[in-house]
């Protein structure tokens, strides 16, 4: 599977996505999605809710969970984060 990054430049800056070329999607955290409607964290979770909630998309096909290293003070931390393909990333643009 050959994975690479896309980077999408906007006014303000640019947004890094990962690129899943043998599934033909991109995948993007909720901070990302965030950055690229220019809105903040909790309203992507909102319609990312509502979206799942009514049954617009499936959890299973649209959602993989990756392992993140990031800095917290002086410690390297992992965590576990949500990454959302492209079908969710459209479906909170609706």
């Amino acid at each position: 599977m050959e994975n690479a990054l896309e980077i999408y430049k906007m006014a303000k800056g640019e947004v890094i996505f990962n690129v899943d070329k043998e599934q033909e999607t991109i995948w993007a955290t909720q901070a990302q999605i965030a950055e690229l409607f220019d809105v903040t964290i909790p309203n992507i979770n909102m319609h990312l809710k509502r979206i799942y909630g009514e049954g617009e998309l499936d959890e299973k096909r649209t959602i993989k969970k990756n392992l993140i290293v990031r800095k917290e003070g002086q410690r390297s931390v992992t965590r576990e984060v949500n990454t959302y393909n492209l079908d969710a990333i459209i479906s909170v643009g609706y």
